[in-house]
């Protein structure tokens, strides 16, 4: 199995999900971060779920600035300062503009660029006369998004340093994960137990519409700016209005540091199968695959004769955790996933012993929102002929970003650099995984009640 050895700060960057919580952590300053010049993370996940999981993985290291970590998403978190000869004549402004044309000219996995003249748009940029350092960063977002890929983007600096932020520690949340409905709602995809949000009553399901005093329900926000606006200083409150069943509802809420549940687990029981063990993975971390594990043997004490992994709305993660975890299921030399970046450099990543679970039943429960590391992992077992899968078509996330930060407090630039493959080298961005079982619309808490028995016997 492929070693990484990679230091890593990193954002996640993908469609539709977003997560204000995060653990404490002892990671060291922006600061001192921006000393080391290489600092390098792949992540897996949709927009910005992943960094906050990167960040607290490499806060478990953080004294030895070292993460391994590898996501299906991903990203580089490096200080990039402007030292170049040429620069020497520019203004700041057109520094600022040359730098960011220079990150993406760099890693951009398209290297027709949307197939624009990509050195006559740089001639361009850095000859136009700045006003302001405004006017630089609106030609920097101009630049970026004429790539013709969303997940490539310009970060102004209030957005990278909320993500800095929330990561390492000096910021606090409420407690709930945050999604989109069929509608383009801006909703609470769950809350974590006994939270802020949950104590506070704030409930699954709920729609915001405005928070802080900032609203929401214009059709056009994201989680990420509902998730900018829930984070805080610890202690502080926030305002937050939301829609539930047609009823406005307002709520005051202490912001706290916290710290999530990733993975649960549970017995339930299905007609002519009998004890059915669940576990519920929410995000991947570089610990899910043990945690995962632990769980599975508690679970076959009790009597489990088929094991569900429920990853509906799971958002991805670090690619390890979804790789580990798929490992779990298999025998040894089997494929797991094939990165390809810009060069069409293919790096193979397969099982390198018997995994402990080769032959109880197993289903994975998916939905539309399930992505990315999630997808790396279901992909896994599904194409190995390991698993059933059930549920909806999910969300399609199969490319891979860096995220480069930019000099003189100018926030930062995402990056599509690679994307990745299933092991039939089936490439699901914008397409998605197709189940084998579908069973739509099933919200249900007990996973259990959203499979047919027929998925769980061998």
């Amino acid at each position: 199995m492929t070693n990484f050895k990679i230091a890593a700060a990193s954002i996640l960057l993908a469609g539709s999900f977003s997560t204000e919580a995060f653990a404490p952590s002892t990671i060291r300053s922006p600061t001192q971060t921006n000393n080391l010049r290489k600092i390098q993370l792949h992540a897996c996940n949709q927009d910005n779920n992943d960094l906050v999981e990167s960040f607290k993985a490499i806060a478990r290291k953080s004294q030895k600035f070292v993460a391994a970590s590898v996501l299906a998403s991903a990203l580089f978190f490096q200080s990039t300062p402007v030292s170049a000869a040429d620069y020497n004549s520019m203004t700041d402004e057109q520094k600022a503009v040359a730098e960011a044309w220079r990150i993406v000219d760099n890693n951009f996995i398209d290297r027709t660029f949307n197939k624009q003249d990509w050195f006559k748009i740089r001639q361009d940029a850095v000859k136009t006369k700045y006003k302001s350092m405004n006017e630089a960063q609106n030609e920097i977002e101009k630049i970026v998004g004429s790539l013709g890929d969303k997940y490539t983007r310009y970060l102004p600096p209030a957005k990278y340093r909320s993500i800095v932020d929330s990561a390492t520690g000096t910021l606090a949340g409420v407690g709930v994960e945050i999604s989109t409905d069929s509608k383009g709602n801006v909703i609470v995809a769950d809350t974590e137990p006994s939270s802020p949000a949950s104590n506070a009553g704030i409930k699954k399901n709920d729609i915001f519409i405005e928070v802080d005093g900032e609203k929401f329900n214009d059709g056009k926000s994201t989680p990420d700016d509902v998730a900018a606006r829930l984070r805080g200083p610890e202690g502080s409150k926030v305002g937050v209005v939301v829609e539930r069943d047609g009823k406005i509802q307002d709520f005051i809420i202490t912001r706290q540091p916290i710290t999530i549940t990733s993975v649960r687990s549970y017995m339930s029981d299905k007609g002519g199968v009998g004890k059915v063990g669940v576990v519920r993975i929410k995000s991947f971390s570089g610990t899910t695959a043990q945690t995962v594990s632990d769980a599975l043997d508690e679970l076959k004490k009790k009597g489990a004769e088929a094991f569900v992994l429920d990853v509906r709305g799971n958002p991805g993660g670090l690619l390890p955790g979804g790789v580990d975890t798929a490992s779990l299921f298999l025998p040894a030399d089997k494929p797991l996933v094939f990165v390809v970046d810009k060069k069409g450099t293919q790096d193979n990543q397969a099982t390198y012993k018997d995994g402990s679970y080769l032959d109880t039943p197993l289903v994975i429960l998916v939905n539309g929102n399930t992505a990315s590391a999630a997808e790396v992992m279901t992909a896994a077992l599904k194409e190995n002929g390991r698993a059933v899968v059930v549920g909806e078509q999910t969300f399609g996330k199969g490319i891979i970003q860096t995220i480069r930060q930019l000099g003189y407090d100018n926030g930062g630039v995402a990056v599509t650099v690679a994307r990745y493959e299933t092991p039939l080298h089936n490439n699901i961005n914008k397409a998605g995984i197709p189940v084998d079982i579908e069973s739509k619309d099933c919200d249900n808490d007990d996973a259990v009640v959203c499979v047919p028995s027929s998925a769980l016997k061998k």
